[in-house]
């Protein structure tokens, strides 16, 4: 990363809480039967909006204040360096809320908690491999 040291510092505070929810949600699921999916799905949700939100503060670009990775997804990919589609990041956006509170929301099984996980580390592996490019 190539920018002031400030902005960069802030990139990479925003991509160590990304990689903290990433390796929560991956642990959780080591539970097997006791696993609080929904807790799992949730950390999948925030690893990837904070990985875009890396990307967007690493380009300069004003996101709001959102939890919703469309919103954040359609910003990034103006850039023209995301090469992920928005189905790889859509299916997430139900764990910002579903998953932190009381509904009649449907269930979450390990099966889906793990599609999430394969999902944020896909985000990931994109955001991190343009923002690691660029460091160098």
């Amino acid at each position: 990363m190539n920018g002031p040291p400030e902005l960069e510092l802030e990139v990479w505070r925003w991509m160590e809480k990304a990689e903290h929810d990433l390796r929560n949600a991956e642990y959780v699921l080591t539970l097997e039967d006791d696993c609080p999916t929904d807790t799992v799905c949730f950390h999948c949700q925030q690893c990837a909006e904070k990985y875009l939100k890396a990307f967007l503060v690493h380009y300069g670009i004003y996101f709001p204040k959102t939890h919703d990775l469309v919103v954040l997804f359609n910003l990034a990919i103006r850039t023209g360096e995301v090469s992920l589609t928005v189905e790889k990041v859509q299916p997430l956006n139900r764990y910002s809320v579903e998953a932190r509170y009381p509904g009649a929301w449907d269930p979450i099984d390990v099966k889906e908690a793990w599609e999430a996980v394969k999902m944020a580390r896909e985000v990931r592996a994109a955001i991190r491999s343009i923002l690691l490019k660029n460091a160098m």
